[in-house]
């Protein structure tokens, strides 16, 4: 009977094991699948992000908005290696500052050092960089004319390229074109050059806006703003940049000012030389014709004509009044007055047959295209 009461241990051993068994398998998929409570934990205490620079509470620069869907940034140079990367990275920081899509060209006048290179650098982290090279070194005049030739932007930039010319001054150039003007020149009204250059350039900017009729203090400041339009209808070659605001004046485009921030060069030397004021005046005259008498050239060449042929037939009208009425039958045909009159008389008649022919040529090469047409309808 004892022995029948008494709880048979073989019984209950096998449930431990059952249940230690059907335990084993949740216990190892606790193990495989953890639970969401440590993924919450990794989400909530995951650190947040800091700016690169280090610095939480920097403020983000403020973006600025411009009617111009596009701007051209354009940059001659000729050997300036060293310039050529910081001046690219003050353009893009200014340039990330406006809301218009932009390019950058730059054009290689022929450099013999390592500029190319560093524009073949630069272009290969941006793809918003264009670049021209030369083979060899044709002037600033050709590098720009390239450029305008392929320029997409509806609003222009020019600068140098010898960090002198400041990239922020960029903003202030679009809001005075924005004003209604066509071209905007920058003014160095402090600048940072050798006495001889800023000399030079105060009597070459005077005698350019006495002739010119142009009232800006700068002409030849490589910081200027264009509408697409202007660098469409004009064409420098030679040494003709420095009168980019004749040329658009002289088509009808509106020519403005601003002073603009001028710095000291940093690196490398300046390309101004002595020949290069003789050669600006040679270009000044050659302005004034193209602008002012290239459709009329008998308003030139007829008037000086005439002018030169009065002078030699009054000589003569006096030596033929003397030999009449003072000195009756007296010899002038070995004076030398005489055959001064006659050399003036026919220089002058020269002058005027130029004239007639140029007029002659302008006639018969006569082409609208070559007239600016500002509205339509």
């Amino acid at each position: 009977m004892d022995n029948q009461n008494k709880p048979e241990p073989q019984v209950q051993q096998p449930k431990a094991e059952i249940t230690s068994a059907q335990n084993q398998p949740a216990q190892q998929s606790q193990k495989q699948n953890p639970t969401k409570k440590p993924y919450r934990r990794y989400y909530n205490n995951r650190k947040k992000f800091r700016p690169s620079s280090g610095e939480p509470n920097q403020p983000q620069q403020q973006v600025q908005n411009f009617s111009f869907k596009k701007i051209s940034v354009v940059v001659p140079f000729l050997n300036e290696e060293e310039s050529l990367r910081p001046l690219y990275n003050e353009i893009k920081k200014t340039l990330r500052g406006i809301s218009s899509d932009y390019e950058i060209i730059f054009v290689d006048d022929g450099s013999s050092d390592k500029s190319l290179s560093v524009i073949k650098e630069l272009i290969r982290t941006d793809n918003k960089i264009h670049y021209y090279s030369f083979r060899t070194n044709y002037g600033k005049s050709a590098a720009l004319q390239v450029a305008f030739n392929h320029v997409s932007g509806d609003a222009v930039i020019t600068m140098d390229a010898d960090l002198q010319d400041d990239p922020a001054e960029i903003p202030n150039l679009l809001k005075k074109l924005e004003e209604g003007y066509d071209l905007v020149s920058g003014w160095k009204k402090k600048r940072y050059d050798p006495i001889i250059k800023k000399l030079s350039s105060k009597f070459f900017n005077y005698i350019t806006r006495l002739f010119t009729k142009v009232k800006i203090h700068d002409f030849n400041c490589g910081l200027k703003a264009y509408r697409k339009q202007v660098v469409q209808n004009i064409r420098v070659y030679g040494e003709l940049h420095r009168y980019i605001p004749v040329l658009a004046n002289w088509k009808g485009f509106s020519v403005a000012e601003i002073i603009v921030k001028h710095h000291p060069r940093r690196y490398g030397k300046t390309k101004f030389g002595i020949t290069r004021f003789f050669k600006g005046f040679v270009d000044l005259i050659t302005v004034i014709f193209t602008t002012r008498y290239i459709k009329r050239p008998m308003h030139l060449f007829g008037f000086v004509g005439f002018f030169i042929a009065l002078i030699g037939f009054v000589v003569n009208l006096v030596l033929a009044y003397e030999w009449f009425f003072i000195k009756p039958h007296s010899p002038i045909a070995n004076r030398p007055v005489f055959f001064l009159g006659i050399l003036l008389i026919i220089v002058g008649v020269q002058f005027f047959a130029i004239g007639l022919l140029g007029e002659i040529l302008v006639h018969n090469f006569q082409d609208e295209k070559e007239y600016v047409i500002k509205e339509q309808k």
